[in-house]
């Protein structure tokens, strides 16, 4: 049997566990898994872990309309480097936002020719466009992404209690994802460049009052839904319950979130804006438990970066949104790792739950018949942050100078290496 690429590792990353294994690929996809030493040809990885490549359902892209923010060639050699083979795009921050199929097309086209992983895409829920949602979830989006809060851009309106359920029944087959906070629970941030003025303004409470209308919402139509970068630990009982009372419902947190906390954010440093805030070291921990019992199902970025100008000023006027593409794989596996996780854990969270929530089922798992998307993990390397290394558009990171343990190697999209060819594909919604 002949194959196009044969990868050895005595440290292969399966859905069923670590093991010394060969990884045969031909056409692009695995075609077959043998024992490690039955394989003579190929390349071995050494001491090198072969992992699947993750999959990044929450991106930023903002191409086009936003293009001086991040593009397509930016941000996916970032997830290539970072070892992420499949991004999905969300609906904004990009003008014409994807709220109707004339602007998933031209988002296409930007895409086209310059993306280093595969992409695909989410199609947006705002106030106006109810009728255009069927339409588009045929046209090959997966899902659609809705705010019950203003998004902090203009051209993508959030929805109200009453229009979320509009929504949901327009496409009852649709996965929905929610930005969940509640408008009623937050207060204005005052102009102050302490951290505390801001995490005082978005409490806990918005969060969990807002899962809750998801939880309710998806109750009332039996739609499926998906709580997006949950940053307090108190929405994770309400999400738990809902499962287990049969609502459709999964829930995602941030590598910021599982990383960094909120006492030692510096005064000024607007670099660690987000909406939802990071919170404290005991959410924090709170978070890892929820992961850990599997009540929180995936870790993806919510790379959102932005001009360095619109970074400055205090963090009642920053913009809000950390970019970490290329940073996620050794942010968690740190943290993981300090708490006795294992690798085959940061696959689960970062590649195989984000697959099967968005409809990837040949991404995510090294397995026959998937797509040979692999990645050359050093677990015990370690490196310091140097903005200047990264590549998304523009390096502003809270993490600089910091010590991340984990070195992406190489990364393989479709059984070729990921270098300065991109050769990434459009991804559409396979029918389930």
């Amino acid at each position: 049997m002949t194959y196009d690429l044969v990868v050895r590792s005595r440290r292969t990353v399966l859905p069923d566990g670590e093991r010394a294994a060969a990884v045969c690929v031909r056409d692009g996809r695995i075609a077959a898994i043998e024992p490690y030493g039955a394989a003579t040809e190929g390349e071995d990885l050494g001491d090198l872990v072969l992992l699947p490549g993750l999959v990044d359902t929450h991106v930023h892209v903002n191409e086009p309309g936003r293009t001086e923010w991040e593009g397509f060639a930016t941000a996916t050699r970032a997830a290539a480097a970072g070892g992420i083979t499949t991004i999905v795009d969300m609906p904004l921050n990009s003008v014409p936002p994807t709220v109707d199929v004339a602007a998933l097309h031209t988002k296409q086209a930007a895409a086209t020719g310059q993306s280093y992983v595969d992409v695909g895409f989410w199609g947006g829920a705002v106030p106006e466009n109810r009728d255009a949602l069927p339409e588009l979830y045929d046209e090959g989006v997966f899902g659609f992404k809705c705010f019950l809060v203003p998004s902090g851009v203009d051209e993508f309106g959030h929805l109200d209690a009453a229009g979320l359920d509009r929504a949901l029944r327009a496409v009852p087959d649709a996965l929905f994802l929610v930005h969940a906070e509640d408008p009623e629970q937050l207060r204005e941030a005052p102009p102050s460049d302490r951290y505390d003025d801001f995490l005082a303004s978005r409490p806990p409470a918005a969060e969990n009052r807002a899962v809750s209308t998801v939880v309710e919402a998806a109750r009332r139509t039996g739609a499926r839904v998906h709580v997006l970068h949950l940053s307090s630990a108190e929405a994770i009982p309400i999400v738990t319950a809902a499962r287990r009372g049969g609502v459709r419902i999964t829930a995602e947190t941030c590598p910021h979130y599982l990383t960094l906390v909120a006492e030692e954010v510096p005064d000024s440093a607007t670099e660690y804006k987000c909406c939802p805030p990071i919170r404290e070291r005991a959410n924090r921990e709170a978070l890892w438990a929820g992961l850990a019992a599997g009540a929180l199902d995936c870790v993806v970025s919510d790379h959102s970066p932005c001009p360095p100008a619109l970074k400055r000023g205090d963090f009642a006027t920053a913009w809000g949104g950390i970019a970490s593409l290329q940073l996620g794989l050794p942010l968690v596996w740190s943290q993981a790792h300090e708490r006795g996780y294992a690798l085959h854990d940061v696959v689960r969270w970062m590649a195989q739950r984000p697959a099967e929530i968005a409809g990837l089922p040949r991404k995510g798992r090294i397995a026959v018949g998937g797509d040979a998307d692999l990645v050359a993990f050093a677990p015990d390397e370690s490196f310091e942050v140097d903005p200047a290394r990264l590549y998304h558009r523009h390096p502003v990171t809270p993490y600089a100078g910091r010590t991340l343990r984990g070195v992406v190697h190489r990364t393989w999209l479709r059984g070729v290496p990921v270098d300065d060819r991109p050769l990434g594909t459009l991804l559409r919604r396979e029918e389930r």
